[in-house]
């Protein structure tokens, strides 16, 4: 077994690290781009909910009103069931928009995951290094 010198490991050991910090910055990025776009997706969803709870609103006055003028079932009843199910759609989509646009569904797992892993790699490393170190002495 050929031993290197130290200056020639630390070498090696800034270029590893080097690499590491540019691939995990890269991780991080297009982590972060992937939930930029489950951002737009869940402010697509909650404007797409916003849209449909104003028209359920305004049907189901309109349902209000007809139930109020007429004393007949079929008016005021349609609408109320073209209104509830506006509404209930509606609300729907808002809770889910809501919902993917939590923070820790914002947060990028995957770049946390990687780092934990290359720190438990270092630390192996690093006492599998040691070990060779004491045994060369």
């Amino acid at each position: 077994m050929s031993l290197r010198a130290i200056p020639d490991l630390l070498i090696d050991l800034l270029n590893e690290f080097t690499n590491l910090v540019r691939t995990e910055s890269d991780l991080a990025r297009t982590e972060m781009s992937e939930n930029l776009v489950k951002l737009a997706a869940g402010l697509g969803l909650l404007v797409g909910g916003a849209v449909l709870l104003i028209p359920a609103l305004v049907i189901l006055l309109q349902a209000g009103v007809a139930a109020l003028q007429t004393q007949g079932i079929a008016p005021y009843w349609s609408a109320l069931i073209v209104g509830g199910a506006a509404l209930l759609i509606g609300i729907i989509l808002f809770l889910i928009g809501i919902n993917q646009m939590k923070p820790k569904n914002l947060l990028p797992r995957k770049t946390i995951n990687q780092l934990q892993r290359d720190v438990s790699v270092a630390k192996d490393q690093a006492r599998i290094g040691d070990g060779d170190i004491q045994r060369a002495a």
